[in-house]
């Protein structure tokens, strides 16, 4: 699928930026595509218009904000936080500005993140309790640039078959390449996915799992959340919560923007924040390195691909059955490459 040029992917919420980037200006994206550009308004609200001045088409990601408006960087033209121009400079003091404005989207703060949208949304963002209960932290973990479609990135989520093999210098145990099964309910957001495997427990995982026995059980409860992101929720034999939050933030038709939040029911001095980044860093790259080794154009008809005769993993057959139910039933086809 070329994620892209689906029209109907642009209705849904996606992590474009962490709020405190925007803390010292606009800042440039690429959605679906699409240029767009972040800043924040007069009440410190993330805004995202296009980014294109209505003069000559320069960057306003290479201008600056003032009083929540964002200025253009070439000559000067201004405008509001819902893309309408609202100064020229050289105009005299008492002459009309042009009714001319700027494509804006929806956009809103959530989870510590700029979340957009290009066009109306078909769904609200998923919740995640843990974010208001003060039992729980929340660690920003991974904004990075990945070479892959996010269709890919999220199958590999809901994959245990490739834990023995993608993640043998972690904790996958080499010698059973059997995944457990996930017991698997439908929902209207996409689907929930539970199994318990058993996993290596080496001796700097200690303080993250909270268990000091070389292997030890990760009791996995996943949600999958149309299109591309997903809660996985971990809980360890200690009672020790670990739970990632991952959007695939679609940039283009082969790379995403990798998104992870991570939230612990325990305190910074039981495990620093910055081991459970490390942690969770030698594992992700894992992943990255073989998934910027596949072709990113993921169909979703596996009847079309030679893939098709892996599909007995129920979780990837069925994210890419829903996707496609999903496309069709706003009256548009897959598309891929030829």
């Amino acid at each position: 699928m070329l994620t892209a040029q689906q029209k109907t992917l642009r209705k849904y919420w996606y992590a474009v930026m962490p709020l405190s980037h925007l803390a010292d200006g606009p800042k440039p994206f690429r959605l679906m595509g699409e240029d767009i550009v972040l800043f924040r308004d007069a009440e410190g609200s993330p805004v995202a218009l296009k980014d294109r001045c209505r003069h000559r088409t320069a960057r306003l990601s290479k201008g600056w904000c003032e009083a929540g408006r964002i200025v253009c960087g070439y000559h000067g033209w201004t405008y509001d936080a819902a893309g309408q121009l609202v100064r020229i400079p050289q105009l005299d003091a008492d002459a009309a500005v042009p009714k001319h404005r700027v494509q804006a989207y929806h956009c809103m703060a959530r989870y510590g993140y700029a979340w957009v949208a290009l066009d109306e949304p078909i769904r609200e963002l998923f919740d995640i309790p843990e974010d208001r209960d003060p039992g729980y932290r929340r660690i920003f973990q991974f904004y990075e640039e990945w070479k892959t479609a996010p269709l890919r990135m999220m199958e590999n989520s809901f994959d245990n078959a490739h834990f023995s093999f993608v993640h043998r210098s972690t904790f996958g145990i080499g010698d059973r390449p059997k995944p457990k099964k996930y017991d698997i309910v439908e929902t209207d957001e996409g689907f929930y996915a539970a199994s318990c495997v058993e996993i290596l427990n080496p001796p700097e995982a200690h303080r993250v799992t909270g268990c000091r026995e070389p292997t030890t059980t990760r009791d996995m409860k996943n949600h999958w959340y149309l299109p591309f992101s997903r809660r996985m929720d971990m809980t360890y034999p200690s009672g020790i919560r670990h739970i990632i939050i991952n959007c695939a933030t679609p940039i283009d038709d082969d790379r995403i923007q990798l998104v992870q939040i991570l939230y612990r029911n325990d305190r910074e001095e039981d495990c620093p924040a910055r081991l459970l980044i490390d942690w969770d860093a030698k594992i992700t790259l894992e992943d990255k390195e073989i998934l910027e080794s596949t072709d990113p154009d993921a169909s979703l008809d596996v009847g079309r691909k030679a893939e098709a005769h892996m599909m007995s993993d129920r979780p990837g057959l069925l994210m890419r059955r829903r996707l496609l139910d999903v496309l069709q039933a706003n009256g548009e086809e897959e598309i891929t490459a030829a």
